[in-house]
């Protein structure tokens, strides 16, 4: 039988699974409950600010080192220098680490969507402390992903994202027509998320917004990299980049106007004041205000908590795929074999996450530590130290590393860089220079600037010295230790593989 390469078999399938990749619980539980802890609207006036300036910058940087190597994450910064094969591997960890905690979550969707037309609301805090119940969707919520991932990139990843990235736009419009009908309440809450106020935001709010815009647009974890890897050279980077953008940030918008509109009409009509944070707004406070909505209440419930599940899945996908890439490349494995094997990893690991959230929520127990559940602990060894780590160095790889200038002028020129992605097949038109530009200079110091202070932050919040948060922070700077030991004692003489190697029926 005839063989063909693993790819997109279009541009807009590119775009449609990379927006699915970027598109999860960032858009719709984190940036709306930062929106509220960061003065509404100015919040949401940074980010769109900082997803233009800094987000854009860093996807076509990240899609480009793909495309150009066509390869896995290691592969791909090798081909930049033999010594940057690290990179992918903190790339690769990152993903694996939020897959941990993503089966779990991606699972309490599912239990709330099955069960919106039940009698008996689910309850996060019998939910989350049932161990068998978290399990098994957790195990279902995995499935549904390697379904997906196994049939390939084209027939399996490019034909899901055609059906449910347009499946939840429309399901999210439809949410926020509805909410917006609501009556009592919903201009409140509209005044709160559209009229900003600059003062609640600060200092600290203005660079979590900028940390957001990266992260919710899933820069630093090799997603958008693999993708890009499958990406053809006829399909234009920043234009492909401007639409997945324009999605990540139109369903982070919708999200907020839904969820405010919707929260401030709960607390109009009962008096009562519900939680914004945390999993307490997905999973306890939009549930008890589809309660109070009789049965459109229960329908709504199903699309919310359906569309909740889609972006997560979606989001799943691409996370296994950078895992599932380099395992097919590097041991030359089909691919449902290597999918199986990456799956089975996250889902046994998501077990003790799965129970530790549960601990969390229920008041403590033998798998917190310094108080945290697993689940946090993952994710600010994530977001604090890998992401941020891995994204500067995407900045760095480009501007410093991936062209050998011939003189001092050259080293230092953003003009010379600018030439050499030209050259390299990376056309921006006349936004070639200011990119270039952005990429040598001012990213890796916005990117620094976040580092540095989310570092503060974490094992000083509030100015008060959190032995946890230092923790954490020793344990993610080790993890970057041991994943750069092994890459120079193991990987680095070793064939990584590349897109050619891969081959399906």
């Amino acid at each position: 039988m005839e063989k063909k390469k693993n790819g997109f078999s279009s541009g807009l399938g590119f775009i449609l699974a990379t927006a699915g990749g970027s598109v999860g619980l960032g858009n719709l539980w984190s940036f709306p409950y930062k929106t509220s802890q960061n003065g509404g609207a100015a919040f949401v006036f940074v980010y769109i600010i900082s997803v233009i300036v800094l987000g854009l910058a860093l996807a076509i940087a990240e899609i480009f080192i793909g495309r150009r190597a066509q390869a896995n994450n290691v592969t791909s910064y090798r081909k930049i220098h033999k010594n940057l094969g690290w990179v992918g591997l903190l790339a690769m960890a990152a993903s694996l680490f939020i897959g941990f905690f993503y089966v779990v979550i991606g699972g309490y969707t599912v239990k709330y969507t099955l069960n919106s037309f039940a009698d008996t609301q689910t309850d996060l805090y019998s939910f989350s402390g049932n161990v068998g119940e978290v399990i098994l969707f957790s195990a279902i919520f995995l499935i549904l992903a390697v379904v997906i991932i196994s049939a390939g990139v084209k027939q399996g990843i490019e034909k899901a994202s055609k059906i449910l990235m347009p499946t939840l736009i429309v399901i999210l419009i439809g949410i926020v027509i509805y909410c917006l009908c609501l009556g009592s309440g919903v201009k409140e809450g509209l005044n709160y998320y559209l009229n900003p106020d600059f003062a609640a935001l600060g200092a600290k709010g203005i660079l979590g917004a900028m940390s957001q815009a990266f992260f919710s647009m899933s820069i630093g974890v090799g997603a958008l990299l693999t993708y890009g890897s499958y990406m053809g050279k006829e399909v234009k980077i920043g234009k492909s980049v401007l639409w997945v953008a324009f999605f990540d940030t139109l369903v982070a918008l919708l999200a907020g106007l839904a969820i405010f509109p919707a929260i401030y009409h709960y607390q109009a009509e009962t008096g009562q004041t519900l939680q914004v944070n945390g999993i307490a707004l997905l999973f306890q406070s939009m549930p008890m205000i589809f309660n109070t909505l009789g049965v459109a209440g229960k329908i709504i419930s199903f699309f919310f908590f359906g569309m909740v599940a889609i972006a997560a899945v979606t989001s799943l996908v691409s996370l296994i795929e950078v895992i599932a890439q380099f395992v097919i490349q590097r041991y030359k494995l089909k691919r449902k074999k290597a999918c199986f094997i990456v799956a089975g990893v996250i889902f046994l690991i998501s077990i003790p996450v799965g129970i530790s959230l549960g601990q969390g929520l229920n008041g403590g127990g033998p798998l917190l530590i310094a108080g945290r559940s697993l689940l946090e602990i993952l994710d600010q060894i994530v977001t604090v130290i890998l992401i941020p780590f891995v994204a500067l160095f995407i900045t760095l790889s480009i501007g410093w590393f991936m062209y050998k200038p011939t003189n001092r002028k050259e080293l230092f020129s953003f003009k010379f860089l600018s030439q050499k992605l030209q050259e390299d097949g990376l056309s921006l038109g006349k936004f070639n220079l200011i990119f270039a530009f952005m990429i040598k200079y001012v990213a890796p110091l916005l990117i620094l600037t976040i580092n540095i202070v989310g570092l503060v932050d974490n094992a000083f919040p509030g100015s008060k010295f959190a032995l946890d948060g230092l923790i954490v922070e020793i344990v993610g700077v080790a993890l970057i230790a041991i994943l750069v030991a092994l890459y120079f004692f193991i990987i680095v003489k070793k064939d990584t593989g590349d897109n050619e190697s891969e081959q399906i029926e």
